[in-house]
């Protein structure tokens, strides 16, 4: 009696190539529909147990009716394409959510080896191959979750997010932390939380003061004049980069409310210094540790010390999701407040997909709207909408199981940088650590002395053409862009060295990407150029 084959069907078929006779006909499930052809691509099932990760027992769940009478176990390993016609019989069907499963699983087992031709590497081609001063390091586990992720068709943050956002707070042993699509905006979130009215007095108010540095990323001042606060600059160390600490007590004032700052480059600035005048005067700290994901201070990660902390993940970082960033606080206030501001402002806070978590969506009174407005439509705050994909959660949570070898690295080579280049001291201020801190590095940053005989251009036109990234120290003295000049602010002393960093300063990469070839590779030129070969 004729019968129709479909995927999700199983059939009895001889086993091809070795029995074609028929006589030991087995079961085997239809993947696919017939083609043009006829030809069904089948996977077959066996009795016994695969250890194999293409293996799968099929469960009584599994069938759409009666299931087969003995253990079956598909072989996803063993999928010929096949004719119509060598079916025997129908034996059994899976339902619809099995099937999925199934060509998941298919998929997800198959990703290793795309990975293995697209991304396989090929050996460093000295003068040739860019040195990169960071870039993504990467291996199939993230193309995995990232396939896995989209498969799901899950467009705004889920599962993946929320597993990120778990382990992240666990290893900074901090409550909270909220995923953003960048590091600005985490900086952006972080800051405008502290100006939320749920704070009372302690709310930061226009014209309000936060104490930063001038030499760094536009991104964390960004947020003082966006709030309408005043920013107050001052001046950072040559070596370390970071604010001088005698500078930081000069600059509290009677409107000073903040500080905020960055771990420059992976090197912590001097927290006895900032958490100490925080709690004296009563004041924010705000961590902008972008640049410093597994760098410590007296033992403990950076971004657990402030009452907010902010994170990037841009390929040029530490991990990365492509784009994105993250919040943290030990503070429920905080982060309840942070996330109204990350998302559109709203005063509820269920998570997506979840409606009436506080029990009064409609039996509440807010503001001047009528009582029992929904909850979910209440805005508290002036927000936005900063959330991440759970697709770039999920590259997150396969870097962030990367982690400590990374760091590892970072820490090796910079190491190793260091022994190259110590001997040209003479005319290269070279990267230092502050007392009591352990960085994570995130690059090799270099001042070209004053008297060194060249200049930075000079040195960096040499680098960049033989193939040897290199990147200013962002702003340098942020005073002197464009966008920066006019605006309101407060200046403590002189900000010589700033200045001194726009004109002198630049980093080369340390990433894990970079490995011996490369490290030869730069301490070759390095030598050339120090023994007077120019472009």
């Amino acid at each position: 009696m004729p019968f129709e084959i479909s995927a999700g069907g199983i059939y009895k078929l001889p086993f091809p190539f070795s029995d074609l006779s028929a006589s030991k006909a087995r079961p085997a499930l239809a993947l696919s529909d017939p083609d043009e052809n006829g030809d069904v691509r089948f996977a077959f099932i066996t009795t016994r147990p695969d250890a194999d990760e293409r293996g799968l027992a099929l469960i009584a769940s599994h069938y759409d009716g009666p299931a087969l009478p003995y253990p079956s176990y598909l072989r996803l390993d063993k999928a010929f394409l096949l004719h119509r016609s060598l079916a025997l019989k129908p034996l059994a069907r899976l339902t619809s959510q099995a099937m999925a499963a199934i060509l998941r699983q298919m998929i997800l087992a198959e990703t290793p080896r795309y990975h293995q031709f697209k991304f396989g590497r090929d050996d460093f081609r000295p003068g040739s191959d860019l040195v990169h001063y960071a870039g993504r390091v990467f291996d199939a586990e993230e193309l995995v979750n990232l396939v896995d992720a989209s498969l799901d068709f899950y467009l705004t943050a889920n599962r993946y997010a929320e597993q990120f956002e778990s382990e992240f707070a666990d290893i900074l042993g901090l409550s909270n932390a909220l995923l953003v699509n960048s590091g600005s905006s985490a900086n952006l979130v972080a800051l405008t939380s502290l100006t939320s009215p749920k704070l009372g007095e302690r709310r930061l108010k226009p014209g309000d003061e936060v104490i930063t540095v001038a030499a760094g990323f536009p991104t964390t001042v960004a947020p003082i004049l966006q709030n309408q606060l005043i920013p107050v600059f001052v001046d950072v160390n040559l070596g370390d980069y970071t604010a001088i600490p005698e500078r930081l007590a000069e600059a509290i004032g009677p409107k000073t409310r903040a500080i905020m700052m960055a771990h420059t480059l992976g090197v912590p600035f001097n927290l006895d210094v900032a958490t100490a005048l925080a709690r004296e005067h009563d004041l924010w700290l705000v961590e902008d540790n972008c640049d410093a994901l597994g760098s410590r201070y007296r033992g403990q990660l950076t971004g657990a010390f402030g009452h907010l902390a902010t994170f990037s993940f841009y390929p040029a970082h530490h991990i990365t999701m492509g784009e994105g960033g993250c919040v943290v606080t030990d503070d429920e206030l905080l982060a309840r407040i942070a996330r109204s501001v990350r998302d559109w402002g709203r005063d509820c806070y269920c998570a997506g997909g979840e409606n009436n978590t506080c029990g009064k969506r409609f039996g509440q009174q807010f503001g001047a709207l009528p009582y029992g407005y929904d909850h979910k439509y209440v805005y508290s705050h002036i927000g936005y909408n900063l959330k991440v994909t759970d697709m770039q959660a999920a590259i997150g949570c396969a870097q962030l199981a990367k982690l400590e070898s990374f760091i590892v690295k970072r820490k090796a080579n910079h190491g190793r940088l260091m022994e190259i280049l110590r001997p040209y001291e003479d005319r290269l201020i070279l990267p230092s650590a502050t007392e009591h801190s352990d960085p994570s590095w995130f690059a090799f940053v270099i001042t070209v002395r004053d008297d060194a005989g060249f200049t930075r251009a000079d040195l960096v036109r040499f680098l960049e053409v033989n193939r040897i990234e290199t990147r200013n120290l962002f702003s340098g003295n942020l005073l002197r862009h464009p966008a920066f000049q006019d605006i309101p602010r407060r200046v403590v002393g002189d900000l010589a060295n700033s200045d001194l960093i726009t004109r002198n300063t630049f980093f080369i990469g340390v990433y894990p990407g970079i490995g011996e070839p490369q490290l030869d590779y730069i301490a070759d030129v390095f030598a050339r150029f120090m023994t007077g070969e120019r472009v």
